[in-house]
């Protein structure tokens, strides 16, 4: 395979791709955890109250096996409201996944699975809801 230079629009092309793959790059980043905690506090410090990771190890494994699925486990998580408590939030969390087969269903598809959870850094749920 060879690279021939084919002109300005090939090279202003190049350039902004070049420009752009860290920031197409960086939004499909996600972290591999073992679990949804390091992405709860991720989404609790950061600017955006969001977090996104992939789930790892053998509980991803053994989920992935059991529904023959055909994506790793992905989990987002979201910020819906700031406690006053310090460190404390009202968080979405979402775990999805492609190419699902549940037992019965005609095809594989997405399942998802979103939950709300008032949580803490500490841990623990905040003291109040205000």
């Amino acid at each position: 395979m060879s690279c021939r230079h084919a002109g300005p629009a090939t090279s202003t092309l190049a350039l902004v791709l070049a420009l752009c793959a860290p920031v197409v790059a960086g939004a499909q980043e996600r972290i591999a955890v073992p679990d949804a905690r390091p992405l709860l506090l991720a989404a609790i410090d950061a600017p955006d109250g969001r977090a996104h990771g992939v789930l790892s190890g053998p509980m991803a494994d053994a989920i992935t096996a059991r529904f023959k699925a055909t994506s790793p486990v992905y989990i987002d998580v979201s910020t819906e409201r700031r406690y006053a408590q310090p460190g404390c939030r009202r968080l979405k969390v979402s775990f999805w996944q492609d190419g699902v087969q549940l037992p019965g269903a005609p095809a594989p598809r997405r399942q998802t699975i979103d939950f709300g959870l008032n949580y803490c850094r500490d841990g623990l749920p905040p003291r109040s809801l205000s």
